[in-house]
């Protein structure tokens, strides 16, 4: 990520000034990973209102892609502690966005199967919304493999552009479900071509 990392920075910024903006109650968790830290969490379940953007400081591409690990811990973590809170305080709506800019390649805990079980179990049972953005083509196709769906995931073109036109569908689609618009969060051709026009590629 770190050709593109103050696209990322600018990028999730926006995403998240838009997300503050929506009239609802919403928390935000951020967590980072790379072979250094394969959990490096940078925001705990906040209330969105008082996350702050992201800086150079707070988000440091480094090392290898441990994406399965990540994901697993994600998920386990989000469980327990939804677990632990009363029902009547639960979020009723839970969107994972899981952003890379390449394959996975050093992950120890957590197998494609296992991930691909958990994300299923998720989203059938508890509704829960997995989204998938990738810079790279390779961990694009692997995503399917992960139980994500083609909907649900976007190849986006690794420039500026690319990365700010793709924070800015995200923000749409998830501002979008999460005011009651629609029933789950996916992509539109219209998305999909904001990237192919950027990639000179035929569709994603």
């Amino acid at each position: 990520m770190e050709s593109i990392r103050d696209d990322i920075i600018g990028g999730f910024n926006v995403f998240l000034d838009e997300q503050k903006k929506q009239p609802d109650e919403a928390t935000l968790s951020l967590v980072q990973f790379d072979t250094q830290d394969p959990f490096e969490v940078i925001h705990d379940f906040k209330p969105i209102g008082g996350v702050p953007g992201l800086t150079r400081e707070t988000y440091v591409p480094r090392a290898s892609t441990p994406l399965l690990d990540a994901v697993g811990r994600g998920i386990n973590d989000l469980e327990a502690r939804l677990g632990k809170m009363p029902a009547k305080k639960r979020p009723g709506k839970v969107v994972v966005v899981i952003v890379t800019d390449g394959q996975e390649n050093s992950s120890r805990e957590f197998k494609k199967d296992r991930i691909e079980k958990m994300i299923k179990e998720h989203e059938e049972k508890d509704g829960w919304q997995f989204v998938f953005l990738s810079a790279d083509l390779g961990a694009f196709q692997d995503a399917h493999g992960y139980g994500i769906r083609m909907g649900k995931r976007i190849f986006f073109d690794k420039s500026a552009m690319g990365t700010g036109r793709v924070w800015a569908s995200v923000s749409t689609r998830v501002s979008q479900f999460r005011q009651g618009e629609v029933a789950e969060v996916e992509f539109k051709q219209e998305d999909r071509d904001k990237q192919d026009e950027l990639s000179g590629r035929d569709g994603s």
